[in-house]
Order: structure tokens, then C-alpha cells, then sequence
């Protein structure tokens, strides 16, 4: 098997009926599977999606796993020597499929992602590099969005439109689309569900990056991301500190997790501010 195509579900029904259909469309000669794991919906979901879509592979986790364990739990079931961790809220181009897995298996990548559009084809920025001190400061502190310095501070969030133009070789990558040779995965032992959601994709980098393994970007590939279909923004902005606090708990010096504590409160104070937005009140408490 080529690839293993792994969707986490989790009351998007529709949405990932529509993904499944762009799946099917695909032009590419691989031998792949599709795999979704329903987490925990219980709004007729798995009924659905096995009704209308019987060539895909739906299971029922049985709770909410959350994004890493929805994903582990899928790759158990997975045989594919590539896995594509693909969000339910994206559309395929019927060259997308085949494009990227030819730009990976020419360069053996460990782990790739492609171009991803919003709706109206305008490019939707992702990852970046990893976290240290002064790329988390430079964006807690809009440096990273100052003109001319943008251009060429190391962002831990790059959201030079431009970047994502052309092949690159970021410290980490979205889990929205996120190839993963399946070796790679396995002595990654998968995502960390110790995250539920938001930063287990930094995570999963970080790690591989300690054993030598950097993703790829091709921009030759693209889909469409419609965005947050399970999620909500005040979701993301706490997961990512929740992330952040984690990571940093996990594989850095007690006294860089004081300074990252001191930094993601300035942020929030500074962001709360300018957007009048009273998450960052709650984003304040949980740094």
C-alpha cells in the first residue's frame, strides 16, 4: 500500500463528506486507503460516512481522542508506507494527491506538506520554524510582522505569503496535510496525545528534528483549507499556549518554561490591547 489518507472526524459530517468526495476525484495511480476515525461525534457521523462513502474505512474511537489520538488511534489501523494526516476541512485538486507523493518519494522526505489555498486560492500561510526564546519573543512582539525584518527574522509562525511560493525546508509544517513516512512515524511513536490539539505538529518536528529529520514543503501541490470546521479560534488560541507550555515542560530547562510563562503574558496583555479581544484575558491566566 502507498498511502494510508487518515481524517479525524468529529461532528463535521458534511465537510468531511466533501473531502472524501475530492479524495475520490483524485487522479493518481497509487495503491492508497482512506481511513476516518469518528471521534466520539455521536450525531450519526459513522452511519453516514459508511453509508455514502463504503470504499472508505470508518471507525469509531469511542470518545474524543483529540487530534494526536484520533490520529494514532488511525494509524493502527493503517498499512500505507506513507501516512497523510489530512484535516476534514480540505478539498483536493484532482493532481493533488499524485503531485505530492511524487515530490516526496523523489526526495525520500521523512515528512511534507503542500501549498495550502483559502477559498478564494489566496495562499493560507503554515508553520514555520521551530520554538526558541527569541523567535516566540520576535512573535509575541510583532517583530516578526515588522517591514524589512520580517523578511528575514527566522519566525517561529512565517506568514510571508511569499515564502510559501516556492519549495522550502521549514523546522515544522501544519498537521493539516501532514505526509509522514511511515517508518518515520513509528519511531516517532506517533503524535504526543498528551496534546489535544494545537501544537502537536511543532511537537512531532521538534522530535524528528532530534533524530535527524526535516520536513519538506513543495508548493507545486495544493488543496484547499477551509478552516477550523471542529475547532474555533478561541480553541486555537488557548491550544497553542496549552502547546507552547507543554512543549517547553517537555524538552526544555525549567528556567526557559519561566521565561516562555513571561512571554506568552506579555503577548497576551499586548494582544488584548490592541484587538479588545477578552480570549487573551483567558490566554493571560493559562501562561
Amino acid at each position: 500500500m502507498d498511502l494510508s489518507i487518515i481524517i479525524i472526524n468529529y461532528k463535521t459530517k458534511s465537510v468531511t463528506a466533501d473531502c472524501l468526495r475530492s479524495i475520490r476525484r483524485s487522479t493518481d495511480k497509487l495503491t492508497k486507503e482512506v481511513i476516518v476515525v469518528d471521534n466520539g461525534s455521536g450525531d450519526g457521523s459513522i452511519e453516514y460516512l459508511k453509508t455514502k462513502f463504503p470504499w472508505a474505512k470508518v471507525y469509531d474511537a469511542g470518545s474524543n481522542l483529540g487530534f494526536a489520538g484520533g490520529n494514532n488511534f488511525g494509524f493502527k489501523k493503517s498499512t500505507g508506507k506513507y501516512i497523510w494526516l489530512l484535516n476534514s476541512d480540505t478539498l483536493l485538486q484532482k493532481e493533488t494527491i499524485s503531485v505530492l507523493m511524487k515530490k516526496a518519494m523523489k526526495n525520500n522526505s521523512a515528512i511534507a506538506s503542500c501549498r495550502l489555498l483559502n477559498q478564494d486560492g489566496s495562499i493560507q500561510p503554515q508553520g514555520g520554524y521551530l520554538p526558541d526564546l527569541w523567535r516566540l519573543a520576535g512573535w509575541m512582539l510583532f517583530i516578526d510582522d515588522l517591514p524589512i525584518i520580517s523578511w528575514f527574522f527566522p519566525a517561529y509562525h512565517v506568514n510571508r505569503k511569499r515564502y510559501f511560493r516556492k519549495n522550502q525546508h521549514p523546522g515544522w509544517l501544519a498537521g493539516t496535510a501532514l505526509l509522514i513516512r511511515r517508518d518515520v512515524y513509528q519511531k516517532l511513536k506517533g503524535l504526543d496525545d498528551n496534546i489535544f490539539m494545537y501544537g502537536e505538529d511543532v511537537e512531532f518536528c521538534l522530535r524528528a528534528k532530534s533524530l535527524g529529520w526535516a520536513p519538506d514543503y513543495f508548493a507545486e501541490a495544493h488543496l484547499t483549507h477551509l478552516g477550523q470546521a471542529s475547532g474555533s479560534s478561541r480553541g486555537a488560541i488557548l491550544g497553542e499556549y496549552k502547546g507552547l507550555k507543554y512543549i517547553y515542560q517537555k524538552h526544555f530547562p525549567v528556567w526557559q518554561g519561566w521565561v516562555l510563562k513571561l512571554t506568552l503574558m506579555t503577548g497576551a496583555i499586548l494582544r488584548r490591547i490592541i484587538f479588545r479581544n477578552e480570549i487573551y484575558a483567558e490566554a493571560f491566566k493559562l501562561a
